[in-house]
């Protein structure tokens, strides 16, 4: 475990590396087992949220200053932000290469459906009033990935309303693909991780250039969320629609991904193998109607 030296100032240490999407898929899960490694330092919280921050003066930045955390042992070499709104903001992966070209990235991915359905039970757990289902998918429904912040709705809005919109991951990959060179990325899905987690985690090491884990810590399911909340469910017309948004985007990711969404609900809805009733039905299971 990481345990700070008592009453020792060691400096502080630039972020060398990124977990940067995507949200709802593991991330904080990952990020709190590679900080347990005895080289890596834990940050003072898992999110910096430097690189989306619209109010930054990114013409003139100070990283030494404001993107830096605190050494907690001699022995760390490595400390990770771990934002995983990074992939989908615009512009914030071109500022990361500004700061750090060779940033080592990794990605988790999951069904977009199921992203998207635990993204909105996540906001209504955290905000009660915020909209119910119907209204959080016509509030912001684009057909295709934003290249700007919208200046008609102020950026943490933004960033709760985008469900939608961050489930366009090949648009995102090629983006960052284009930013970073892709022997910098690791690409993981969500369901394989979890499945064999030790192996992931042995992946993430050896691509942040650490030595593996002699004992891997236990899984742990951070912030998974609450098990009810109350709203209006997603119906299956709902979800075929949302597939149906989303297939031309999939092809493209499945191509620069190489991970297999073969079992994702979004691919077997498109192919015709999964009634959107049966997973309707699933996701209904967490939604309690409003009194």
């Amino acid at each position: 475990m990481n345990r700070p030296e008592p009453d020792v100032d060691l400096g502080r240490m630039p972020y060398n590396f990124s977990i940067v999407g995507v949200q709802k898929s593991g991330t904080s899960t990952l990020s709190g087992t590679i900080s347990q490694h005895r080289h890596v330092c834990r940050p003072p919280r898992k999110e910096a949220h430097f690189f989306n921050d619209e109010s930054y003066d990114w013409a003139h930045p100070d990283y030494e200053r404001d993107y830096t955390a605190p050494r907690r042992a001699k022995v760390h070499t490595m400390v990770g932000d771990s934002t995983p709104v990074y992939l989908f903001w615009p512009n914030a992966l071109e500022r990361m290469h500004a700061y750090k070209p060779d940033m080592p990235l990794i990605a988790v991915f999951r069904d977009p459906l199921e992203r998207l359905f635990s993204h909105w039970t996540m906001l209504r757990t955290r905000h009660p009033d915020w909209p119910d289902w119907p209204g959080f998918l016509t509030e912001f429904r684009p057909t295709s990935l934003p290249d700007t912040v919208p200046t008609d709705v102020k950026p943490m809005r933004y960033k709760h309303m985008s469900g939608i919109a961050r489930g366009y991951y090949g648009a995102q990959l090629e983006r960052g693909f284009s930013v970073f060179p892709r022997e910098q990325w690791l690409l993981l899905e969500f369901r394989s991780m979890l499945a064999a987690f030790d192996t992931s985690v042995d992946r993430a090491t050896d691509h942040l250039g650490l030595s593996r884990f002699e004992e891997h810590p236990p899984l742990r399911n951070r912030y998974a969320g609450a098990e009810l909340v109350t709203g209006t469910p997603p119906t299956a017309e709902d979800l075929q629609s949302l597939a149906e948004l989303y297939a031309a985007d999939l092809g493209v990711f499945d191509r620069l991904s190489g991970l297999d969404t073969s079992g994702w609900p979004t691919t077997r809805i498109l192919a015709g193998t999964l009634d959107p009733g049966e997973l309707a039905a699933r996701f209904a299971t967490k939604v309690a109607p409003t009194p």
